[in-house]
């Protein structure tokens, strides 16, 4: 299987748009959330499944939002996270995911691109195309399982649509302790 998760794409879809067509045999569109809507869009606009969580500014308040996506590989985690605290650390995110037998737990809500492991569960979070934090252009995650792996990848968007002619804004940001509302 091969997953696209994207996620705090806050309504706005170009850069989505953008890469889309260089992607080959995407089979789920994984959306974590901020801008909930925007998974079934893209799911119309490009005949894939799409699965999604309610973020923070979807009006969620409750750290129950989350959804279970079967693999061949095994069950996965998709959440925000914010509910989960994933500003400050993982621990609550890999304690839900082991209550659901889960072997990875994709979350967003930070806006930076971020794959780890521990306690043998991954972390996968996109970061985000059209607010990222991280001083990129923006990013996305592209999972491949199979019945014995599961792979992750970040890619950026200058990696698939070559470098950005304007400056990036969102460094002093990102230098600040900024954090969504809860």
């Amino acid at each position: 299987m091969k997953i696209l998760v994207i996620g705090d794409t806050h309504g706005k879809l170009n850069k989505v748009r953008d890469i889309f067509p260089k992607l080959k045999n995407i089979d789920l569109i994984a959306h974590t959330g901020d801008h909930y809507s925007d998974a079934s869009q893209l799911s119309k606009e490009f005949g894939i499944p799409a699965i999604a969580v309610k973020g923070n500014c979807d009006g969620s308040t409750s750290s129950s939002d989350f959804e279970i996506i079967e693999t061949e590989y095994g069950k996965l985690l998709l959440t925000h996270g914010h509910a989960d605290q994933v500003d400050y650390k993982l621990d609550s995110l890999m304690y839900k995911a082991m209550e659901n037998d889960c072997k990875a737990a994709i979350f967003g809500h930070t806006h930076k691109a971020l794959i780890d492991e521990a306690s043998d569960i991954k972390f996968i979070n996109p970061g985000s195309l059209t607010k990222p934090r991280d001083g990129s252009d923006g990013s996305y995650a592209i999972i491949r399982t199979t019945e014995n792996s599961l792979d992750a990848s970040i890619v950026y968007y200058s990696t698939i649509m070559g470098p950005s002619k304007k400056p990036q804004a969102g460094y002093i940001r990102s230098l600040l302790n900024y954090s969504d509302r809860f």
